[in-house]
């Protein structure tokens, strides 16, 4: 009889926590969903930033960005096969650039963009350890190059999505460099390392559109190619340690750039 009651008992104790546990479950499931709903609302309750924005026939804007610059050499032949010599390096720096951005609707997936900029960087050519140097200091040679850079773009964008937008970039530029030495008679036996004036290049990139509240805020990801030759050879010609063995040298150049517009 005792038992019975105990059992009792316990089977009441029993419901009675399964009741408060089947009402807590309830409870934390509904504040989930609450949660849930709240960071994920419902798209078509998003509000559209700009909605006119990408029917415009023409816009302006500005840009910033961060580059960083590489060297191609092309060597001639007995380079490697005669003296058997090493890869001259390359140690990049980090440069900036900045910018205006003149953009000309087609339709709603093309644009032709100018983006006429200033774009600074600097690198350092280490040569290798050739018998033709007499001290440390002629093995390293600082390049610093300050560009007037203007390219024309095509603009091949995506739909946009909300206030979201993807899009590739190509195009041609041409670079005139403030600093390449090209007048200068001082050439590597004076410590004057000079490359051209003018380059032509070649550009790829892809980014990013954000349709902020009061602008278009833009990130992206330009490669730049340079086709032309930049080297200026020195005056005696194929006997120079530095420009000697040197056929063509390239810029190769990498940049991130935020657009607002």
């Amino acid at each position: 009889m005792i038992f019975l009651k105990h059992l009792e008992y316990h089977q009441f104790i029993l419901q009675k926590n399964l009741k408060y546990y089947n009402n807590l479950f309830f409870l934390l499931f509904c504040l989930l969903a609450n949660g849930l709903l709240a960071q994920y609302p419902n798209v078509k309750e998003r509000i559209i930033n700009l909605p006119n924005f990408d029917k415009r026939p023409v816009h302006y804007g500005y840009f910033l960005g961060i580059n960083q610059y590489d060297f191609k050499f092309e060597y001639i032949d007995s380079y490697y096969e005669d003296l058997m010599r090493q890869d001259i390096s390359v140690s990049q720096k980090k440069g900036f650039n900045v910018g205006l951005i003149g953009d000309l609707r087609i339709n709603d997936y093309f644009n032709i963009r100018f983006e006429p900029g200033l774009y600074y960087n600097s690198r350092e050519l280490i040569y290798p350890e050739y018998p033709e140097f007499n001290k440390e200091s002629d093995r390293v040679r600082d390049i610093k190059s300050t560009y007037i850079h203007l390219p024309i773009y095509l603009k091949i964008n995506a739909k946009r999505i909300n206030n979201f937008r993807p899009f590739l970039i190509a195009g041609f530029s041409t670079d005139f460099n403030l600093s390449s030495n090209a007048k200068n008679s001082d050439d590597n036996a004076s410590n004057g390392f000079r490359t051209s004036s003018k380059n032509l290049n070649y550009e790829l990139g892809l980014g990013f559109e954000f349709y902020l509240y009061y602008f278009n805020f833009s990130p992206s990801l330009r490669g730049i190619f340079s086709f032309q030759n930049e080297l200026m050879q020195d005056e005696v010609g194929e006997l120079s340690p530095w420009t000697g063995n040197i056929i063509n040298m390239f810029s190769r150049g990498v940049s991130v750039i935020i657009t607002f517009e």
